[in-house]
């Protein structure tokens, strides 16, 4: 499935309008920034959503963050000291860290913000099943005794995604994990502006002048986040085409990410830059609801795994250029020590047509509905989506084909509900590709039920690999591992593997500072 190329000679077209100017002028320091979708959720540990993940960074901090090549690093943490053979971690807090409310941040902060992300993180998960007790002997101190040593600790808490461990009021905290919060308050280097907020518009966030950056150089989320900008103000331009062309005539100052059609235009104009920031891409996904309709039922699920070809998804996702995608990808990502052959064959655009019908035939699919939630207004996922029904109404199931924004995708795959009570039965997602090196994180190849990620798997034997490569030390034991977890990932099917995509971003000349790594950081970025 090709793509069109419409829309990039609609870009190249003077006549087509832009963004509407505001009535008022913006501040000279004033960063605006089109973000890949609508920022429908505030609370980055009820949802997974990317476009949460990367407010999140403006607005909170983390107790370690981690440089371009993901090595971890203290950031409201002074430092740590390791005792009791790696079963005792101490954390200190740096000095003066304050909220934006100009409460200051203690360890009980912390200890209330790390229970609430342990509850919904894949990583926090494994943490709480090794935690003895999170402990503050005062208010600077944390203490982590663990049932057995986990040296993983402090990637753990520098984690960025799919959730990041970000530091709340413990009033905010004691939120129920799977309602969301309904106040913002960080300590991060931005504050955000409710009264500005307006879903489907903008978003804005101003510089926090008490925020205090550590010394050392900023590297991705690690080192001192100077803020350059006095506000950020984020605009949804759901319109790839015009989000392009307010960039050429310099009415936004960066694009997250824009149409891989339109990058010839940009790249033929000399008041912006085109480059790749996140050097892992992303890893998408088809996943499934292991729990309700067609899809929970294995052998249909192993049906579509085989029927769906990764490399016709990828070239609708990324067009002609080879090199920004990689198709197929196993469990993890291509040149890893994890990355492995198991159950590839199972991947799609092999079996003919026929061979698949018959697949569906013997697992008892009797033309039930589908219901795949196909979000228009995400260029990737729509496309994505498009091969996905596509393909499906090839093989002979009754696709639903919903239309709907990202925003409400990100509401509706929360729901557990039967599918005729709101209830889905796949959508299209992507993984900051990093989740994707080795079985630590991998969220959507978990199998642990009501915890899971959404779609809710449930697989003893994931989770029995899962915790055995974990507490393995042998690297030949470790690959063992990976692969079984591969081959029965394959099996039990709870996604399908799309491929690697690596999505550039765009910016007007007139900014510069920009840190390579894969969330949008807005710290060290400045204006000319």
């Amino acid at each position: 499935m090709k793509r069109r190329t419409l829309l990039a000679m609609a870009a190249a077209a003077p006549a087509l309008s832009t963004l509407a100017r505001p009535a008022i002028a913006q501040p000279s320091k004033t960063l605006i920034f089109v973000p890949q979708a609508n920022l429908t959720s505030l609370d980055p540990i009820w949802t997974t959503a990317t476009v949460t993940r990367n407010y999140a960074f403006l607005v909170f901090d983390t107790l370690y963050g981690v440089d371009a090549k993901l090595n971890p690093h203290p950031q409201m943490a002074e430092g740590h000291t390791v005792d009791d053979g790696g079963k005792r971690w101490t954390i200190k807090l740096r000095e003066g860290l304050k909220f934006h409310d100009g409460s200051p941040v203690l360890a009980a902060d912390c200890a209330a913000s790390l229970q609430r992300w342990m509850k919904r993180d894949a990583v926090g998960q494994i943490l709480a099943a090794r935690l003895d007790a999170l402990e503050t002997p005062d208010d600077r101190t944390l203490v982590f005794r663990l049932k057995a040593p986990f040296a993983s600790l402090p990637f753990a808490l520098a984690r960025t995604q799919p959730s990041a461990p970000v530091i709340m009021p413990a009033r905010i905290a004691a939120t129920d994990p799977y309602k969301q919060i309904t106040e913002v308050v960080g300590s991060g280097p931005f504050r955000f502006e409710p009264s500005e907020y307006v879903s489907g518009s903008k978003a804005v966030f101003s510089k926090n002048a008490a925020y205090a950056p550590r010394a050392e150089k900023a590297d991705f989320t690690a080192g001192g986040k100077r803020v350059l900008v006095d506000r950020v103000e984020w605009r949804i331009v759901p319109d790839a085409s015009t989000a392009a062309n307010a960039l050429q005539q310099g009415e936004v100052d960066w694009v997250e990410q824009p149409l891989p059609d339109l990058l010839p235009v940009l790249r033929g104009n000399k008041n912006v830059v085109v480059d790749r920031l996140d050097l892992y891409g992303l890893y998408p996904v088809a996943r499934f609801n292991c729990q309700q309709g067609p899809t929970a039922n294995v052998g249909v699920r192993q049906a579509i795994l085989a029927a769906v070809d990764p490399v016709e998804v990828m070239q609708a996702v990324m067009g002609d250029d080879t090199s920004g995608y990689n198709a197929p990808v196993g469990l993890y990502l291509p040149g890893t020590d994890s990355a492995n052959s198991v159950g590839m064959d199972r991947l799609g655009g092999k079996k003919p047509v026929a061979e698949i019908k018959a697949m569906l035939k013997a697992a008892g699919y009797n033309g039930e509905k589908l219901v795949l939630l196909h979000p228009t207004d995400q260029t990737f996922y729509n496309a994505m989506a498009q091969v996905l029904a596509a393909t499906m109404q090839k093989i002979g199931i009754n696709v639903d084909d919903q239309s709907m924004d990202w925003g409400t995708v990100v509401q509706r795959r929360a729901k557990r509900d039967p599918l005729d009570q709101g209830g889905w039965s796949m959508f299209p997602a992507s993984f900051p590709a990093v989740d994707y090196l080795n079985p630590l994180a991998v969220p959507a190849a978990r199998g642990n039920g009501a915890k899971a990620w959404f779609g809710w798997p449930e697989d003893p034997r994931l989770e029995t690999l899962h915790d055995q490569w974990i507490d393995a030390t042998d690297p030949a034991e470790q690959k063992k591992l990976a692969a079984a977890l591969q081959d029965e990932t394959f099996t039990y099917a709870p996604f399908v593997p799309l491929g690697q995509y690596f999505p550039p971003t765009a910016w007007h000349k007139n900014t510069s500072g920009f840190l390579k790594g894969p969330v949008p950081v807005f710290w060290n970025i400045q204006k000319s």
